[in-house]
């Protein structure tokens, strides 16, 4: 099977388990052939850790007839500009997390890529891991019988500590509780349970501004302004009649996930969507709780397994799993929390989407499809 070619646009905190990823678990489908960086320095110290040949401008890897794929690393402000530029040059793109900041910029790439036959991915690609698969296949499988209701809890410090060397991204839209975490969340009830098709909540925002106060951080002593809102509540009715429960934010000390779908047969207590692998319970009937095994690989952090099965999809003409339709819908989804929080009533979503297809059982090592 050829290799398809990729481009690497963003080379921050965030690009160095894509790259070891890209140009190592997943080399026998991807190879990265550039890295581009407003920071040039940045571009040229990823590419020489990760044994990329090329160091461009944005401009110039655009501009490269050979790659296939963008792989849109940047700020959340810059993806839905730089998906649109890379699709316009006829490339395919994958972008991290948030899709988009607006409906209207998501669906404006999303119409473009259309116009031009061209795929489009996004982060987060955690339930490819072997944790999220395993509990589609207990679902599936009918371990919880017919499920009712799930709950997801994710709760973490504001980044005030100043040790980020953006921190203060994670104050503003794009990098709160919302933008930032609840895609890992909405994305795995999606592939769990189905689309979502009305949301209900409220948003706080405790503080207006946040001082470093960690002496051990270089912009200790700076104040920084918070203008996003930091702790979220929400209920997610999912067309398939599940009730869900969501809490997140970032107020808190230290790192408190909960992921649990309840069932008429059982509940499942399942891995933490924000990795690839971890515990997965199953309390049945009668009592038992039961540790289970892993049914699927990629257990480990695999961040970028999205990006490889964009590239199967794009070699074997199959659909690809963590596609812009399902990002799209769960941007719609958290700009619809938003929404009911402000407006006081319950927001239907008008998006849905294709639940994405579970990965077959029996992989080789390090492969996304059987052939």
């Amino acid at each position: 099977m050829r290799k398809v070619r990729v481009g690497v646009i963003g080379c921050g905190k965030i690009s160095s388990i894509y790259l070891k990823n890209c140009t190592q678990t997943f080399s026998d489908i991807l190879e990265v052939v550039a890295c581009a960086d407003l920071v040039e320095e940045l571009a040229r110290n990823q590419a020489a850790e990760f044994g990329v040949p090329n160091v461009y401008t944005v401009d110039q890897l655009l501009a490269d007839p050979e790659i296939e794929i963008v792989l849109n690393l940047t700020a959340p402000k810059a993806h839905a500009e730089i998906n649109l530029r890379a699709i316009q040059a006829g490339k395919h793109v994958y972008t991290e997390k948030p899709f988009a900041l607006t409906r209207e910029d998501a669906d404006e790439v999303l119409s473009l890529a259309d116009q031009k036959g061209l795929l489009v991915g996004c982060a987060p690609d955690t339930f490819l891991g072997g944790g999220l698969q395993t509990c589609r296949k207990l679902i599936d499988d009918g371990w919880i019988g017919t499920p009712y209701a799930a709950n997801g809890v994710i709760l973490m410090g504001h980044a005030g500590n100043g040790m980020h060397p953006n921190f203060q991204n994670f104050l503003q839209l794009g990098g709160d509780p919302m933008f930032d975490m609840c895609p890992y969340y909405i994305t795995a009830l999606v592939h769990l349970l189905g689309p979502v098709k009305r949301v209900t909540g409220s948003t706080q925002q405790l503080l207006q501004e946040v001082t470093v106060k960690n002496p051990k951080s270089p912009r200790y002593g700076e104040t920084v302004p918070v203008t996003a809102p930091t702790n979220v509540s929400a209920v997610l009715d999912m067309e398939n009649g599940v009730i869900a429960n969501l809490q997140a934010a970032k107020e808190s000390f230290g790192y408190t996930p909960r992921f649990e779908i309840y069932g008429t047969e059982g509940i499942l207590f399942a891995n933490d969507p924000n990795f690839f692998g971890g515990t997965i319970k199953l309390l049945q009937s009668n009592g038992t709780v039961t540790e289970i095994p892993y049914s699927h690989g990629f257990t480990e952090d695999t961040r970028g397994i999205g990006v490889a099965d964009m590239a199967y999809a794009i070699v074997l003409g199959r659909p690809h799993r963590a596609s812009g339709q399902l990002a799209r819908h769960v941007l719609d989804v958290m700009i619809g929390v938003f929404e009911s929080s402000d407006q006081g009533e319950h927001i239907d979503i008008k998006t849905s989407c294709e639940q994405p297809a579970p990965l077959p059982l029996g992989l080789k090592y390090n492969q996304l499809d059987l052939v």
